[in-house]
């Protein structure tokens, strides 16, 4: 899993509000201007669209394939106040739960059985339940992008998020949430990205800055890989890691989706001066992406792992929908490029 969320702005007039991933990227969901659909990932497909007359999405949050979302308005015309969440069922096409908060709701997390909703300074968690109830409440740094990821996971129930001090991340464990938070110095640069694998044992960061994604282990709390996407600073949009862990990918505003392989991280390309050791740069040492693929450059784009191993997938915010193959050299082959918001159900 990545549970890594990317926010995409509205790219022209296309209606879309915001894209995200389910738990194990088997599907994506959109919020509109006037709704959300459900695409299937790999093969591409539209599964579900829901029309409003009354008014768009802001943000929208799938449990796996289940039919519970949880739905938050936005848009010029926002179809619930930016301060709510709905819990949307989808079999009755009606809510079945309501969560108001005293300030705009910047993220939700779901997992079977807990709601995790972000704002701007606090983390609040409620049971998933008919009539949600309140278990526990972390006053946070302020956190405008709503950073915060949930591991699904039966026999994990970890939840990370942005740190007290700029560059940190906390780490909760929400099955023993009487326990403090860890906490991880994982940049010197404040937080712009978080993902976790689908277990919870894996932990991928990245800065403001943009250059370096590190992976930590979530148990011991180590640093595992320092991986590095560029030279010049970049906004990070998403990080995924695959099924098994082995590969991650790296989306930015450069236009680039890299592919790192975390298992075996000697795959990434490395500087054929890097042998000289301690005496150079850091920098030359650094790990690169195995293979990478472009995109439309500066448009949002979130990135994940296709049905096979060796294929990977992004979603942009002007609708495009692009699913690259590699193979164990990093050759790169682009397989496909549709306009998903142009499918329909048949």
């Amino acid at each position: 899993m990545s549970n890594t969320v990317a926010q995409t702005v509205s790219h022209g007039s296309n209606g879309l509000l915001f894209a995200a991933w389910n738990q194990d990227q088997g599907c994506f969901a959109c919020g509109m201007e006037n709704g959300f659909r459900i695409y299937n990932t790999d093969p591409l497909k539209e599964k579900e669209r829901q029309d409003f007359d009354d008014g768009g999405l802001g943000y929208i949050e799938m449990l796996f394939r289940c039919n519970y979302l949880a739905l938050v308005g936005g848009g010029p015309r926002p179809k619930y106040p930016p301060n709510k969440v709905i819990i949307w069922d989808d079999l009755k096409k009606d809510q079945v739960a309501e969560l108001d908060f005293p300030s705009d709701v910047k993220a939700v997390r779901l997992r079977r059985d807990k709601i995790v909703v972000v704002l701007e300074d606090k983390i609040s968690i409620f049971t998933f339940t008919r009539n949600p109830v309140e278990v526990n409440r972390i006053q946070t740094t302020p956190n405008p992008r709503g950073l915060c990821v949930l591991c699904p996971n039966t026999n994990n129930s970890l939840l990370a998020f942005p740190g007290t001090e700029p560059g940190h991340v906390s780490m909760l464990d929400l099955a023993h949430m009487d326990r403090p938070p860890v906490d991880i110095l994982a940049h010197e640069a404040t937080i712009c990205c978080l993902a976790l694998n689908l277990q919870g044992t894996r932990l991928a960061t990245a800065s403001e800055k943009g250059t370096l994604i590190r992976v930590y282990d979530t148990n011991k709390h180590d640093q595992l890989l320092e991986l590095r996407r560029g030279a010049a600073n970049a906004h990070i949009y998403c990080i995924t890691f695959n099924q098994d862990s082995s590969y991650l990918s790296v989306s930015s505003d450069h236009g680039t989706v890299h592919v790192f392989a975390s298992e075996d991280p000697t795959r990434n390309k490395q500087s054929k001066i890097a042998k000289a050791g301690s005496i150079l740069p850091k920098y030359f040492s650094s790990r690169w992406s195995f293979t990478k693929f472009n995109v439309p450059e500066g448009i949002p784009c979130i990135c994940a792992f296709g049905s096979d191993k060796k294929s990977i997938i992004a979603v942009c915010a002007d609708g495009s929908y692009h699913k690259y193959s590699f193979n164990a050299k990093g050759e790169c082959h682009r397989e496909k490029c549709e306009k998903f918001l142009q499918m329909t159900d048949d």
